[in-house]
């Protein structure tokens, strides 16, 4: 399969900040890939690069094997959908959906055609002569994408473009964005700070960390897997086990990555599955949300959060209990 996009030992730096520090990627036609980080991350710096809004300080980008260093944005067959959707107000809807178009020398009313279908596509049709300001949040956010959308793109990049709804609906918009993204079939690169997102919408996920990508793969395997304690704690809020304690209950001396949800609790002398272990701490912290209930334990040292159904809960802050989990959950990192 061809790639989309390809990034070979890429950097931008402005002035001594290296906003992005030697990253090479490959991003495969018809992929929905997520670039994942904090603020300050890279990822948005290297949206912009896609895009042509930025230029490399060094390294090489490929859009489909054309070179990319140098190509203005209107020769690049991508388009952006940001985060304020950037919606002309005195524009009605159809007027905006059409706007590239119009900008190509498309005749008006092939442009307007366009723009209703387009409008379709995103569940608004019969909207195209209300104005902006007269549209949910929601709304505007179907609207910028399907700006973008009319124009044909090989490449959509969408710059956290859910960020400023609420979480119902960006619940909602994440199920329909990526239903969209199959529809069509083109590439689609997602920048988030929300983990969530990352998972649940993405082929693949790269983690970007100070201007550098520190993991990519698939979600599953960046959240069971994590290399670093970084990506552990970013991904999911992973407890980070400490060498010795990781050795003293059946496993190597590293430091190793343990999902809350794969602990539950456990009766002081409970005889365990084949291959678990067991320790025993002081509960710090009872939260109850919703069909589970997060504990936080003091444990040799360790503060050990567990996710166990709401249902299960007998105990509550300052009580001594055991809990127990696989061996095999306990995932060994390369690095701290």
């Amino acid at each position: 399969m061809q790639n989309a996009v390809s990034f070979q030992h890429v950097s931008r730096h402005f002035g001594a900040v290296r906003a992005v520090d030697d990253v090479s990627l490959d991003i495969a036609e018809g992929e929905f890939f997520a670039m994942l980080g904090p603020s300050g991350s890279g990822k948005t710096t290297c949206l912009r690069l896609i895009a042509g809004f930025e230029q490399p300080t060094s390294g090489h980008i490929e859009i489909f094997g054309t070179t990319a260093e140098g190509l203005p944005p209107y020769r690049r067959n991508v388009n952006t959908v940001f985060q304020d959707y950037a919606l002309f107000p005195h524009m009605t809807v159809g007027e905006n959906v059409a706007y590239g178009l119009m900008i190509r020398g498309v005749a008006r009313a092939e442009r307007e055609a366009q723009a209703i279908e387009a409008l379709k596509m995103v569940k608004l049709d019969g909207f195209q002569t209300r104005r902006p300001s007269q549209l949910s949040g929601g709304q505007r956010q179907r609207v910028a994408l399907a700006r973008a959308l009319v124009n044909k793109p090989r490449v959509l990049l969408l710059d956290e473009p859910l960020g400023a709804l609420d979480l119902k609906l960006r619940e909602q918009m994440q199920d329909e964005l990526k239903a969209l993204q199959k529809q069509l079939g083109i590439t689609f690169i997602f920048v988030t700070h929300d983990q969530g997102e990352a998972l649940s919408m993405a082929n693949r996920v790269a983690i970007f960390n100070e201007g550098k990508i520190v993991q990519a793969g698939a979600p599953s395997d960046v959240y069971e897997r994590p290399r670093s304690r970084f990506v552990a704690d970013f991904v999911g809020s992973a407890n980070v086990l400490t060498p010795d304690f990781n050795a003293r209950h059946g496993g190597e001396k590293t430091w190793a990555s343990l999902r809350p949800e794969k602990i539950r609790l456990a009766l002081p002398k409970e005889k365990l599955p084949t291959g678990w272990t067991s320790a025993t701490g002081l509960v710090t912290s009872v939260s109850y949300q919703g069909a589970v209930t997060r504990i936080v334990i003091t444990s040799e040292g360790n503060r050990i959060a567990a996710m166990v159904p709401a249902r299960d809960l007998t105990t509550s802050e300052g009580d001594t209990l055991t809990f127990a989990w696989p061996r095999s959950a306990a995932v060994a990192m390369e690095d701290a």
